[in-house]
């Protein structure tokens, strides 16, 4: 080969590599609008897709395996003919596994949710926890199978979330990037555990990511198509619940009695919502006083749910053999208020108690016993101007979902779409947004950011809240070598007199000091512990944090409006 020729061949490989790093880079940083973008968005969705799939099996096996029933989705039925020891023991082990696997795989024994998932998305360019987030989801798993008293959709999106996490960190992907290929997994997720391709991508879009740009809508909706279609190979074009019919509504006459049942619906919700914080707060107070060790909770709450499950087997698992009873109307008014009451305590006793799963499932199942007994009373006061008491079963099943998720967009869609029934849009509608409206105001939104914010993380309130804490002041501070660096010796003298920041505080920790002072800059620190006086590490001026804070606020403003 001559000269010339090899020198060619160079040049073209030279081409070809540039050329791929463009496209790398492209991905990168603005991936959403590319339409390879679209590509890794369907790969991705296809792997959340089968992760949710192979989710649900595995439950269903587990089920299967430890309670030999051979139909798991009437484990309840089947459970009251099995002896009241076994009923009480399944959960203790449960609770004894998931407390072993917590206690060595978590920092702090807590299972990772939907609420970590939110916080990736808003603070950690799309990234979630690993090694707690796969040991959540294997205590998820058995939780689910052995008693708890939670639904699968927590630990699927999680689940969805590791993998979205693996793929940004392989592509060294950024913060929008991000952000969009965990909202593409979460979709798929969960339009692959639920059938429900609409609610999937609206559901990552409202509730995960918690903005409805125009760049991740494609991407999230093709990984959602690819979630639906993975579920309709293995299960078939059917919906979770089927109805008896389509029920009739007597629209001018019945909507003020559907207003009044959304905010029934929202006041449930607030309970439920609530129920579960005090036991949380109970059980952790009990526990640091007793010195119980951490693998212990999940245990005694397995003990618990199984003392509850000898005598209601119906608050077993997911609950939808329930939910379908109430959804047909085959329960009576008495039995749909007492099966409320206990699955809202069996839920607070499996999330307090640290086994794992969601909340989702369990707030269809109470939001469709709230709307029977409320259909029960109000068809029995006005039997000549009401319609079926199975329709107010059915949007109370998603008033009540839609106000604990706070997603009143996607939990409207994914009622209709778990049952099929379109024609009932205006009384689901109406009952959403009663319940929404109300518990929005009596939490901080929704269960998962009232999570958030009793951790310390102010999403709730929007950017302006949260957006402070990402920025440690040793990233915006000025060195001691900064041309423009603070006076050493009054930074000395501030430091004497109590007025400095640690060198791992933020900026959320950094502003009331300089809007209380008034000071135009604090100096940072780093504590050495001991008699060991402090080390200088800079000084944190305050336009210097008003400028990040304001790129920050505007970063996020294009990437919400983009």
């Amino acid at each position: 080969m001559s000269g010339a020729d090899s020198s060619k061949e160079q040049s073209e490989l030279a081409d070809i590599r540039a050329s791929f790093n463009r496209g790398w880079q492209l991905i990168k940083h603005r991936g959403p609008s590319q339409i390879q973008f679209w590509f890794i968005a369907l790969a991705v969705g296809i792997a959340a897709g089968f992760a949710a799939l192979l989710f649900r099996k595995a439950i269903d096996w587990l089920q299967a395996f430890v309670y030999g029933t051979d139909d798991v989705n009437r484990l309840h039925s089947f459970a009251e003919t099995l002896d009241w020891y076994w009923v009480l023991v399944v959960p203790i082990l449960g609770g004894l596994a998931v407390g072993i696997i917590l206690h060595h795989f978590t920092p702090d024994g807590r299972v990772r949710t939907v609420a970590d998932v939110i916080e990736g998305a808003a603070i950690n360019d799309g990234r979630v926890e690993k090694k707690a987030g796969v040991a959540s989801v294997l205590a998820s798993w058995i939780t689910l199978s052995t008693g708890g008293s939670t639904g699968r959709e927590g630990p699927v999106v999680h689940m969805a979330a590791l993998i979205s996490s693996w793929v940004s960190n392989l592509l060294r992907a950024d913060g929008i990037t991000g952000r969009d290929l965990l909202g593409c997994a979460v979709a798929a997720a969960v339009s692959a555990s639920f059938n429900a391709p609409i609610a999937g991508a609206l559901f990552a879009l409202e509730v995960v990511l918690r903005h409805f740009a125009l760049h991740a809508f494609a991407p999230i909706v093709v990984a959602s198509a690819a979630g639906t279609v993975i579920n309709r190979l293995a299960f078939g074009d059917v919906t979770e619940f089927t109805l008896p019919g389509t029920s009739a509504l007597e629209f001018y006459l019945e909507l003020p009695a559907f207003l009044i049942l959304g905010l029934v619906s929202g006041l449930v919700a607030v309970v439920m919502m609530r129920a579960i914080f005090w036991a949380d707060d109970f059980e952790t107070g009990i526990q640091n006083r007793i010195g119980m060790p951490r693998w212990a909770r999940p245990t005694l709450a397995g003990a618990v749910l199984g003392a509850m499950a000898i005598f209601f087997p119906h608050i077993i698992g997911v609950g939808y053999e329930t939910t379908s009873a109430a959804l047909t109307g085959q329960l009576g008014l008495w039995d749909a208020i007492v099966f409320a009451a206990l699955k809202v305590c069996a839920v607070a006793v499996t999330v307090a108690g640290r086994m794992g799963g969601g909340v989702f499932s369990p707030s269809l199942m109470v939001g469709a016993l709230t709307g029977l007994a409320f259909g029960l009373i109000a068809t029995g006061l006005f039997p000549d101007v009401s319609g079926s008491h199975t329709l107010y079963a059915l949007a109370g099943m998603g008033a009540v979902a839609a106000a604990v998720l706070g997603a009143p967009i996607s939990t409207t869609l994914i009622v209709f779409e778990l049952t099929g029934d379109w024609q009932t849009g205006l009384a689901v509608m109406v009952s959403v947004s009663m319940s929404t409206a109300l518990a929005s105001r009596l939490v901080d939104r929704s269960f998962f950011l009232s999570q958030l914010e009793r951790r310390g993380v102010h999403l709730a309130a929007g950017p302006q809240s949260y957006l402070l804490a990402m920025y440690r002041c040793v990233s915006v501070m000025r060195g001691p070598m900064d041309p423009a660096a603070a006076d050493e010796a009054t930074c000395w003298k501030m430091i004497e007199e109590g007025t400095y920041l640690d060198a791992n505080a933020t900026l959320e920790q950094a502003m009331p000091i300089f809007e209380a002072s008034g000071v135009s800059f604090i100096p940072v620190v780093r504590l050495r512990g001991g008699d060991n006086p402090p080390e200088l590490q800079g000084a944190l001026f305050h336009v210097d944090a008003l400028k990040a804070y304001n790129r920050a606020l505007a970063a996020t403003a294009e990437e919400e409006h983009s």
